[in-house]
């Protein structure tokens, strides 16, 4: 039964990682248009807001706000790391 042991262990460190890589990493609520990772400039113009929160799977959900305060949509940057690319993540942060 030993030759199961490190598929074992890869699929507890996969699920582990999945759960931590829904997590959220850093929040930043702002009106800038010069973020490290900002391609839409355009949604900070004209009083516009924005809530940016980043995960630690590695993308970012932007939720952008209206100068009165009202939701006026979502956007996704980056993309979601899976299998052995988040398990390495997960490591290399624990």
């Amino acid at each position: 039964m030993t030759q199961y042991d490190d598929t074992v262990e890869r699929q507890r460190l996969l699920l582990a990682a999945e759960e931590w890589g829904n997590g959220i990493r850093c929040l930043h609520s702002h009106r800038l248009s010069s973020m490290w990772y900002d391609t839409r400039p355009q949604d900070t113009e004209n009083g516009q807001f924005v809530m940016d929160k980043q995960y630690n799977g590695g993308e970012i959900e932007r939720t952008i706000y209206t100068s009165d305060g009202k939701d006026a949509g979502t956007f996704i940057f980056g993309k979601r790391k899976t299998g052995d690319d988040l398990i390495q993540e997960y490591t290399k942060n624990q």
